[in-house]
This record gives structure tokens, sequence and C-alpha cells, in this order.
């Protein structure tokens, strides 16, 4: 049974790459983002489709103001889980930061649709109309 939840997995690089996983969240917890992007490379090299890492490396880069390589990690994992909300709201922040409004607006509105109610998105929006004056 416990090889059903990848703990005992036979497959070593399936293992390296859960270990790889809890050393990028450990990483992240302990605020070390320089290691945590190195280390979230990593596991992208081998697993390009790693969802949670494109979150956490695009949170990262967020974090330092290089909205343009996050909005980079926040596509491909929108591209993997297309109405993850989180991802969405953080790319359509990073729109913001870059002055692209087209494109922030766009993240919203398909927040608006899985969520309507989602207060962050009404509250970018209302940055948005405020930048744009």
């Amino acid at each position: 049974m416990v090889g059903l939840f990848g703990l005992g997995s036979k497959d070593p690089e399936k293992k390296n790459i859960w270990k790889k996983k809890k050393e990028l969240r450990k990483l992240v917890k302990g605020k070390k983002y320089d290691s945590a992007l190195r280390t979230g490379s990593e596991i992208l090299e081998k697993n390009p489709q790693e969802n949670d890492v494109l979150f956490i490396m695009g949170g990262i880069y967020y974090m330092k103001t290089k909205y343009r390589t996050a909005i980079s990690y926040f596509e491909r994992s929108l591209e993997i889980a297309t109405h993850d909300i989180e991802v969405l709201i953080l790319n359509a922040n990073s729109y913001f930061r870059l002055g692209n409004f087209k494109q922030a607006i766009s993240c919203c509105d398909t927040i608006k649709e899985i969520d309507p109610k989602n207060k962050a998105v009404a509250e970018l929006l209302e940055k948005i109309e405020s930048a744009k004056k």
C-alpha cells in the first residue's frame, strides 16, 4: 500500500524527485530562495510537468519582483492546471506590475468565471482602473 502514495516507490527517479520536492519546500519555508530556485530548476529539468514546482518557482520570482520570469512559470503551470485561481491571481498581478493591463484583465476575467465573488480579483481590477487614469 505504501507504494500507492509514492513513499515506497520502486522507481528511483520518482523517489529522487519526491525527495527534491520535500527539500524545495523546506528551503522555501526557511526563506532560502536562491537555493530553492536551484533545487526547483533541477526538478524541472528532469520533470518539466511538476505543476507545484512551477508554481513555487513563479512565486519566488514574483517575490523577487522578476515578473517576466514569474509569468513564464505561471503560464507553464496554467497549461497543466488551467483553472488554478492562485496561479491566475499571481499571473494577473505580475502582468499588472509590468503595466500590461490587457493581460491582467484577461486573467481576472478567467478567475471571475471560476469564482465570481473572488475579492482579490475585485481589488486588482480596482487597481487597474486607477492606474489607467
